[in-house]
């Protein structure tokens, strides 16, 4: 992600939830800043306010629309803090439907664990904007998920409710093989992954891409130490490095995107690329849901 975007974004959906068992993701809560307007009543939308290359955009999503139930919490003060996701008791048919009854066994989606630590404090960005030296480009590996619009938090969640099984880049690194035994992958916002991770998603005949900017810059991993490191990629060693892979079904042009009104799934090699961030769409879009699904 450039990170001038990443500098301006003034939503972040960020779920601090035990980096355990990330197959089993509980029903957490979100910690948020900036221009996020908490819905109160039934006709008030859930607004959201993005600064990006174009310019401030906004995005708001009627609450009648939602697919998931969105619950504010306040501090003391009376200010909001963070919110929880739940079903829809109502919308249990609809759930079947767009998602699993029970844990999928055939398919999964990743995690983006590296992508997390990539945007932490102290992290590349902070180098790519002259914060800091070298140093930075060595992160440790969060032993917790606290995930953000950037590690594309709320998809994360909203298919885990809905059942999704899912794994994370690490255990993809640590044994490439596994991604064999599901008949679909789904690609999150992995932005930052190994060369053993890029070789074993892009060899999967069938995977769902369901971010641009997916795959764009290598990292190597150093499980001693429980850190990653930027190898290649996002301008690094050189400017003119772009995609550390030289993969040529990179689509970051797409990335900021984030209403996806016009969203469309379009075929690669491999399986399917969406041609929008959906961080949000996944809200309240029961067809792209259905997409993903089918």
């Amino acid at each position: 992600m450039n990170q001038r975007l990443f500098l301006t974004i003034l939503v972040l959906f960020c779920f601090i939830i035990s980096y355990i068992s990330i197959a089993h993701i509980p029903i957490g809560n979100a910690i948020t800043s900036g221009k996020y307007d908490v819905p109160s009543k039934s006709s008030d939308s859930l607004d959201i306010v993005l600064k990006t290359e174009k310019g401030e955009e906004k995005l708001s999503i009627p609450v009648g629309k939602m697919l998931f139930n969105v619950i504010p919490h306040y501090d003391q003060n009376g200010s909001f803090r963070s919110f929880t996701m739940k079903l829809k008791p109502e919308l249990d048919q609809l759930y079947q439907e767009i998602g699993y009854k029970s844990r999928s066994e055939k398919t999964v989606y990743i995690y983006p664990v590296f992508t997390q630590a990539a945007y932490d404090v102290r992290g590349f960005y902070d180098y790519y904007n002259k914060k800091c030296d070298t140093s930075c480009l060595t992160v440790s590996i969060p032993k917790k998920i606290s995930g953000s619009y950037s590690s594309s938090i709320t998809a994360a969640f909203a298919l885990t409710l809905l059942n999704y099984s899912s794994i994370n880049d690490i255990d993809v690194d640590k044994n490439p093989d596994m991604l064999k035994k599901y008949d679909k992958v789904i690609v999150l916002h992995n932005e930052y992954v190994t060369q053993r991770e890029f070789d074993a998603i892009t060899h999967h005949p069938n995977v769902v891409y369901l971010f641009p900017n997916a795959l764009y810059a290598k990292v190597n991993t150093d499980y001693k130490k429980s850190t990653i490191t930027l190898a290649k990629g996002h301008g690094y060693p050189d400017k003119n490095t772009r995609n550390g892979f030289g993969w040529k079904n990179d689509n970051s042009k797409y990335e900021y995107d984030f209403k996806c009104d016009n969203w469309k799934f379009y075929p690669v090699n491999n399986g399917k690329m969406l041609n929008c961030y959906s961080n949000y769409r996944v809200l309240y879009d029961k067809s792209l849901l259905q997409a993903i699904k089918n």
